[in-house]
């Protein structure tokens, strides 16, 4: 069986990554989103990413945005992927030439297997709880049971994840790898060192 990843989202501070990195995440993520609560700074994730060791993946998050500011980003902090999260085409995120995963809100009659293929050029495919209005990080968990056989083993399952559901929901559904952002915080944009590694050992169990 292979070990599943681990993406630690919503980062806004050295410390938390620090304690996310020690713990065994694979991927950290930046949310460039400005409703967001845990929206980060330019400067900030870049000084961030800067002390990340090898083979931890940076990860920026965004919501429409202007191609601009995702540009900037780039420039700025030379992110490793970029994560689309809101009504983004192919062409859209493909035109950065940096290696980038999709997001898909599982809204009823949503067929993901299409969705896949639509974004066959994503290195992944996150599947996300839907809330109307609200483009991520609800805390909300959907039925990992809609997700089709075919696709489970090359995802990416977010959506309401916590230390405590964790292990079932890799049980459930063998993702490729697992997204938490709210799951582990102490409040909104600090994580909870505790929750981060409890998270973390969680999965590992499961695997």
């Amino acid at each position: 069986m292979n070990r599943t990843r681990i993406k630690i989202c919503g980062i806004t501070r050295q410390e938390d990554a620090d304690v996310a990195v020690a713990a065994g995440a694979d991927a950290l993520g930046f949310v460039f989103y400005d409703p967001s609560p845990r929206n980060v700074g330019v400067d900030q994730a870049a000084e961030i990413i800067r002390n990340l060791p090898a083979f931890v993946t940076s990860t920026a998050l965004f919501v429409n945005a202007d191609v601009s500011t995702v540009q900037q980003v780039i420039d700025s902090t030379c992110i490793d992927l970029l994560q689309f999260h809101g009504d983004e085409n192919v062409a859209y995120c493909e035109q950065f030439a940096r290696p980038y995963m999709k997001a898909i809100r599982m809204k009823p009659g949503v067929d993901v297997a299409a969705e896949c293929a639509r974004y066959a050029s994503a290195s992944a495919i996150l599947l996300d709880a839907y809330r109307p209005g609200v483009p991520g990080g609800t805390g909300e968990s959907f039925d990992w049971e809609l997700i089709p056989e075919e696709v489970r083993g090359s995802i990416v399952l977010a959506g309401g994840l916590t230390p405590d559901n964790i292990r079932k929901a890799v049980e459930t559904v063998n993702p490729f790898a697992v997204d938490v952002s709210g799951g582990v915080e102490a409040s909104k944009g600090i994580k909870d060192k505790e929750k981060v590694e409890k998270f973390i050992q969680e999965v590992n169990r499961a695997d």
